[in-house]
């Protein structure tokens, strides 16, 4: 593009569900697992959370109440794994999925939940889901 081109900031803030808010490597502990030591002890939890939001009004007045608190999102998502213990990282990527579309503006919310202390049979690094929510409109 030119620099001598004109952008339609009007145009652009109508193609909304491109932009994203990200927040990578929310660290919680949990008591997450299908093994009893799992729930008596727990462990560590890193999440991340994607969320497709418009931001054309916020990034246009420059004010916080048009968008997502991310300090106020990442403690929810925080909550969420500490609250009451689920056998499956998928069922606790779930429950954050839920939580981020109780956000007006999230439209579509992808999260992984990495459990880097997954019990397995052979050494891996990291044990991770990523599952794709999005809101429904009835």
């Amino acid at each position: 593009m030119p620099a001598n081109a004109v952008v339609d900031a009007e145009r652009r803030s109508t193609e909304g569900g491109r932009d994203r808010i990200s927040l990578t490597g929310i660290v919680a502990f949990g008591h997450h697992g299908v093994f009893d030591f799992e729930r008596d002890q727990g462990q560590r939890f890193v999440v991340d959370v994607s969320c497709t939001v418009d931001l054309a009004a916020a990034a246009r007045a420059d004010d916080l109440s048009q968008t997502i608190d991310y300090g106020a999102l990442a403690q929810a998502v925080a909550a969420d794994v500490e609250r009451d213990p689920l056998n499956l990282i998928e069922a606790l990527a779930d429950r954050i999925a839920l939580t981020c579309l109780r956000y007006d503006a999230v439209q579509c919310v992808e999260v992984t939940v990495h459990k880097p202390q997954a019990p397995m049979p052979v050494d891996v690094a990291d044990v991770a889901v990523t599952l794709t929510r999005s809101r429904r409109y009835e």
